[in-house]
């Protein structure tokens, strides 16, 4: 196996992906972009109900992935793998280094055609900014040993398909989550806590008043 170096792929990738721009030709890669569809899990914090559907991104249209939350994001290109190669896929360092893993898996197979859905994960402390045309995924062709009639079938990605997103389409109960919500469990128990306290300085300011009180009654009428 042979991997095609950055001549072969810009000889040949003109009529395997579609758009084609010689400038994203990275060394012996060739760089993909987010399209005009994602999916992010659902965070709790996140009440309304339409950010937890497909998103559409209109031209340079952002969004985020928040800390250990999955998505679904598209290729603006679409791919073809033909039956003499094999696809490998990855997701650049920039972004690795932030935080975020490829989840999908790492190869496209001979005989595949159509867009590239990536699953991805937040594995970093903060949340992850993207946007729409942002340079994000690499992919690597290699030559196979012959020409193989073993290949995909069928068409490959278009959109993000509703099936692929029930996947995931529960709260993903993260770390980070979890920690916030540790954190906010321990300011709601101090704030009972002092709450708690104060009653009781009141109940017992109330009671020795009280006592006190009685106390001067008693003298009062003693001396009298």
């Amino acid at each position: 196996m042979a991997f095609w170096s950055g001549e072969t792929l810009e000889q040949r990738l003109p009529n395997l992906v579609k758009p084609f721009d010689s400038k994203n030709v990275d060394c012996a890669a060739y760089t993909l972009h987010i399209g005009d569809e994602y999916y992010v899990s659902p965070d709790a914090r996140v009440t309304a109900p339409l950010r937890h559907t497909m998103q559409q991104l209109p031209s340079q249209g952002a969004f985020t992935i928040p800390p250990g939350q999955f998505a679904f994001l598209l290729t603006d290109e679409s791919v073809t793998v033909p039956s003499d190669a094999i696809a490998f896929i990855s997701i650049k360092a920039r972004l690795k280094f932030n935080g975020l893993i490829n989840i999908s898996g790492y190869h496209v197979d001979p005989g595949y055609h159509g867009k590239l859905l990536f699953s991805v994960l937040n594995a970093g402390p903060r949340p992850i900014h993207l946007r729409r045309d942002q340079d994000v995924f690499l992919i690597w062709y290699a030559e196979l040993d012959r020409t193989t009639q073993r290949k995909k079938r069928g068409s490959g990605f278009d959109r993000i398909e509703p099936s692929v997103v029930n996947l995931i389409s529960g709260e993903i109960l993260s770390l980070q989550s979890l920690s916030e919500e540790l954190n906010d469990l321990r300011g709601k128990t101090k704030l009972y806590i002092g709450l708690f306290w104060i009653i009781v300085a009141l109940l017992v300011t109330s009671v020795v008043g009280t006592f006190w009180s009685k106390i001067l009654d008693f003298f009062k009428d003693f001396f009298r």
